[in-house]
């Protein structure tokens, strides 16, 4: 009869077993303990932009550069207004005036034309030339005076009858003519005259002359 081969034991197996599984939960926990130990860090934004030289900051969206040194500042003054027997123009006119007489209480010898002021009276003379192509009426109502306060004042016709009655209502001048013209204004007694705008029309724009 042949011989019966020797059992193996089972031991071994076992212990190759438990190593194998040692090994696979070593992996397996290396594997879990690098997860949890890694920390996803932010991504710095100055580390990817070029660096700025110190002194050559960019200056803020939408701010103008600053003016130089030592370069004026803009005004926003108004030049001041022409004064006496400086000619200036409006629409056809040109004008000049030539003189202002002020603190006159009453104007005219004719006793039946004599006017006296409410308060004081201001007449204004002055030179109007058509510089326009066509003929154009000057009207003394249309010139406005206004005083240290700002306030407006109108003429004065009949005391201006005194003094030039050719055009103290209205003169017509052709292309290229002048005309002298006195224009009344009956200021109160506290008023000092400013200044006066001139007008070839009630629409038109006006030029503006300095009375002081």
């Amino acid at each position: 009869m042949a011989p019966v081969p020797p059992k193996k034991s089972n031991a071994l197996k076992i212990i190759l077993l438990i190593i194998a599984g040692i090994v696979a939960l070593c992996g397996v926990g290396g594997v879990l303990g690098g997860k949890n130990t890694k920390t996803a860090q932010p991504v710095s934004t100055s580390a990817t932009s070029s660096p700025t030289p110190a002194g050559n900051a960019p200056a803020p969206a939408g701010n103008a550069p600053a003016p130089a040194a030592g370069t004026p500042a803009p005004t926003t003054e108004k030049p001041p207004a022409p004064g006496l027997n400086t000619p200036v123009r409006d629409g056809k006119f040109e004008f000049v005036v030539t003189d202002i007489q002020t603190g006159i209480k009453q104007v005219g010898t004719n006793p039946y034309l004599r006017k006296t002021a409410q308060g004081s009276y201001t007449i204004i003379s002055l030179t109007v030339r058509n510089i326009g192509k066509v003929p154009y009426g000057f009207s003394p109502s249309d010139q406005d005076v206004y005083d240290a306060q700002n306030r407006k004042f109108s003429n004065d016709a009949a005391a201006a009858m005194n003094l030039q009655s050719d055009t103290s209502l209205y003169a017509n001048l052709n292309p290229g003519n002048s005309i002298t013209a006195q224009v009344v204004y009956d200021l109160p007694a506290d008023s000092t005259p400013d200044h006066i705008v001139l007008h070839d029309s009630m629409f038109s724009g006006g030029a503006t002359v300095s009375l002081r």
